[in-house]
């Protein structure tokens, strides 16, 4: 009804999360009661310098950091403990380095077809040529192994991995900064393109605001594991900044040098 407020759950809501890793006796607090949440179809970053805690945030909503603290839900649903493959179809992760996170000796063909087994989906071949096709790759890349594609290949061969089960949420780790620059354009152009034609919700981490910028329409700064401020595009545009550390960010980022 026009007018009237939405009182429908966010999409991710993140809050008061901590992530503490225990080395002995040593406890190392990577993350500390960061809250956030991302509304359906919205691209959402995190952003900051190495060690920000900001990776480590997607990792704790995939399970792969120990929550030590905070809430996480997905649609007003707290996720479950472990992760199940319900969750997992709904989720996915498409991470930094595309050729660390491919096995080596297996052809893309089974790395796109495992999560199709896994999850009982019908018509293997077809849906592992139809992912390869929407990622900007045709059917001869099927029965390469990753060391025979390049940089940008395998990332969107990654990408592809993560979508072939029709998430509804992707996260994204840095998904081109190991790509040159004229690569890294055009897969953050494909990642756009996939969410508007898929109706997808992104969280995306980068170090770079100009690359937060083009993708994201809001966003969170995180500095040595905590919140420093949340900004939406309008406010980065007009430099509405409130904090010293989001200025040295934003002059340290390509396209908003003084």
């Amino acid at each position: 009804m026009s007018g009237v407020a939405s009182t429908a759950p966010a999409k991710i809501a993140v809050s008061d999360l901590s992530v503490t890793f225990a080395q002995g006796r040593r406890r190392v607090a990577a993350v500390k009661s960061v809250s956030f949440a991302v509304e359906p179809l919205e691209s959402f970053g995190l952003v900051g310098e190495s060690g920000s805690g900001k990776s480590t945030v997607l990792r704790a909503i995939c399970g792969l950091a120990p929550v030590s603290g905070g809430d996480i839900r997905i649609d007003g649903q707290a996720i479950p403990q472990p992760r199940d493959k319900a969750f997992a179809r709904r989720v996915q992760m498409v991470f930094q380095d595309p050729y660390g996170s491919l096995h080596p000796r297996h052809t893309i063909d089974r790395v796109l077809s495992e999560p199709l087994a896994i999850h009982r989906f019908s018509d293997r071949e077809d849906r592992v040529v139809q992912a390869l096709k929407d990622v900007g790759l045709d059917a001869r890349f099927r029965f390469r192994l990753p060391h025979q594609l390049s940089g940008g290949q395998r990332q969107r061969v990654a990408i592809a991995r993560a979508l072939i089960v029709e998430p509804e949420i992707l996260l994204l780790d840095e998904p081109t900064s190991a790509l040159d620059a004229s690569i890294q354009a055009e897969v953050l152009n494909l990642l756009t393109r996939l969410r508007e034609e898929r109706s997808l919700t992104f969280i995306m981490v980068s170090h770079d605001l100009a690359v937060i910028d083009h993708m994201c329409e809001r966003l969170l700064v995180m500095r040595g594991g905590e919140a420093v401020e949340a900004l939406d595009r309008a406010s980065l545009a007009d430099r509405q900044v409130r904090s010293d550390y989001t200025r040295d960010l934003l002059t340290a980022s390509e396209g908003y040098k003084r």
